[in-house]
């Protein structure tokens, strides 16, 4: 039997491209090659190549997203998408693929674009009940009041950009003076900036698999960051414990199992999704 020609996809456009290259580095070290043609594909904003072991690179076809091997046209059979922020997870690349008809792992192109924007996965999510913090939505060049933001959201709160990861342009604001510069960090992310009041509680991440037509949430596993927030370098430079499963009650582990299996439901997620909550007075609020 053939093997399967499989395009590792990784990069992207944002300032997560770097740790998007060690995702999709890991997966293509993965991969049985004993079933699998394992092809690294660089997608960045200077080009879009296939890089070879020894470095050398071969530009991507656009048209079918074919590349050259050792003078052979290469057109994979399917994508694994580890690009993260834009075009991977915001659904650009789901779009190009689905008009292409090659498959691949990331969900289809209206739930990634859904999921990735805070504002409005917050806003749709609200409207089924799921908690979440208070919130106010700002836009670059709009005119803004500290005292009316802090008013509404208090202290201390996050300013975070809207569509951005792996907690780049994020800071936590503990008085009134922090705000601005706080704002135009985040602005350097995303033209659109959401500001959130705290949580305070047990931070925990539970995943979702479809088995067949049943959802199935894993364990949670319980966040303790050393730093005043799970921030980049808790998360990508060993400054956090990651525990399963959570250090949290029965009760609390299925209530946030519900609320993540209701979420991967309501976004019309599929393959397998994430959801972070912090569990503050018992109720879990999806951040």
């Amino acid at each position: 039997m053939a093997k399967k020609k499989v395009a590792v996809a990784m990069g992207g456009y944002s300032s997560e491209f770097e740790i998007s290259i060690q995702s999709g580095t890991i997966v293509c070290d993965a991969l049985d090659k004993d079933i699998y043609e394992v092809y690294p594909v660089h997608l960045l904003k200077e080009g879009w190549y296939y890089v070879a072991e020894n470095g050398v690179k071969s530009e991507i076809n656009k048209g079918n997203f074919s590349f050259k091997k050792d003078g052979d046209t290469i057109v994979p059979d399917l994508v694994f998408n580890t690009v993260h922020g834009t075009p991977g997870e915001d659904g650009y690349l789901a779009s190009y693929f689905k008009l292409l008809g090659i498959p691949h792992t990331s969900t289809g192109f209206y739930a990634a674009a859904l999921s990735f924007n805070k504002r409005d996965c917050l806003s749709v999510l609200k409207s089924f009940g799921i908690h979440c913090a208070k919130s106010i939505y700002i836009n670059k060049g709009d005119e803004t009041d500290a005292n009316t933001i802090i008013t509404k959201v208090g202290l201390p709160c996050f300013v975070k950009p809207n569509r951005a990861g792996s907690s780049f342009g994020i800071s936590k604001v503990t008085s009134l003076e922090e705000l601005d510069p706080a704002l135009q960090k985040a602005f350097e992310e995303d033209h659109e900036v959401i500001i959130e009041s705290e949580l305070v509680g047990t931070e925990v991440s539970v995943g979702v698999f479809k088995s067949e037509d049943e959802l199935v949430a894993f364990n949670p596993t319980e966040i303790v960051s050393e730093n005043s927030f799970f921030d980049y370098e808790a998360k990508y430079e060993g400054k956090s414990q990651e525990i399963t499963p959570a250090r949290i009650s029965d009760e609390d582990t299925l209530a946030v199992q519900t609320e993540a299996i209701k979420i991967y439901s309501y976004l019309n997620m599929k393959g397998i999704s994430r959801s972070d909550f912090i569990i503050q007075d018992g109720i879990p609020y999806f951040i």
